[in-house]
């Protein structure tokens, strides 16, 4: 089995001290968004093949890195867009988050860390143009650093178009979801970028959007968490959502609870609600959040297998 930690939300930098009890403990309890059901997680290394990490900020988790080594093959999936403030309010630094994955690579070899441009908004603040020089310094940056970069266009869902454009009345930009012939130029151009830099380009769950030199990415690796373990894992494909190619795993994080306030965020439908649940958060819960902390439907019972990978 393969731990996601989270693309709900981002643990290494909210919920690392949670995260490194659950591991001692050997198992956690997670909610299913979408039923209520609760499922008991085992994280002991015989339950475990390798852990996928997904963070915009590492720092804070960096010194269990180690630990966890000893134990698990991981994965670190790092979100570095480097986007004006009005976009992501909270969210550290690129050259901090540079230097983390630098860290990464030199501690656990090059293939432990993933660089993800991810998603791409396009904006009066970040128009196509402004995509093309800012992935290209940031390409130059991680050269030798990572050898894949993962990309997706921001889907405009409901609660993502309420943030974007709240935030687009606050701070005087407006924003558009371009056309599919603009999108597959723009990744075309990126590939290129990337590969120039040493990187391969995978499009994130939007198989129509792959043009140029990009593939398809599988952010959940299997081939890759064989790499870093140095033996074999194996798991079969299944998606989150169409197009998606991710390994099978499970997922432990739990939606708005990530306190960053990025406005295109699809995980997190109020970033006041988001930081009253990082304040109502027990390090030392079973469950990342309670069942009915944030409305919850209510679980019928524990379920320890058939996970349906909300």
């Amino acid at each position: 089995m393969i731990i996601s930690a989270s693309y709900k939300t981002d643990i290494p930098a909210f919920y690392g001290s949670w995260f490194m009890a659950r591991l001692d403990a050997g198992h956690c309890r997670m909610v299913n968004p979408w039923g209520g059901q609760i499922y008991d997680v085992a994280l002991t290394e015989e339950a475990v093949d390798g852990i996928v990490f997904w963070t915009k900020n590492l720092r804070p988790f960096r010194t269990n890195l180690a630990d966890i080594r000893r134990r698990f093959a991981f994965v670190v999936q790092y979100t570095i867009n480097g986007y004006p403030r009005p976009l992501e309010p909270a969210v550290v630094t690129p050259a901090r988050a540079i230097e983390d994955l630098r860290a990464v690579a030199s501690a656990f070899g090059p293939r432990a860390g993933v660089w993800r441009y991810d998603p791409i908004l396009l904006t009066s603040l970040t128009p196509a143009a402004w995509h093309r020089r800012n992935f290209a310094r940031l390409a130059q940056a991680l050269d030798g650093v990572v050898d894949e970069v993962v990309v997706s266009f921001a889907h405009a869902y409901r609660k993502t178009r309420r943030n974007l454009d709240a935030a687009a009345r606050r701070y005087g930009f407006v924003w558009h979801d371009p056309d599919e012939d603009l999108k597959r130029h723009l990744i075309a151009e990126l590939a290129r970028t990337a590969a120039a830099h040493g990187m391969a380009l995978g499009v994130c769950a939007q198989p129509g959007l792959v043009a140029g030199a990009a593939q398809p990415a599988r952010c959940i690796d299997a081939a890759r968490l064989t790499d870093v373990a140095g033996r074999p894992i194996a798991a079969a494909a299944r998606g989150n959502r169409p197009g998606c190619l991710c390994a099978h795993s499970r997922d432990i994080g739990h939606y708005d609870t990530c306190p960053h306030g990025c406005v295109y965020c699809y995980a997190v439908a109020s970033s006041a609600q988001a930081r009253r649940n990082l304040a109502a958060h027990d390090p030392g819960d079973k469950f990342l959040l309670p069942p009915g902390a944030h409305g919850d439907v209510g679980a019928p019972g524990l379920v320890t297998e058939g996970d349906p990978h909300p």
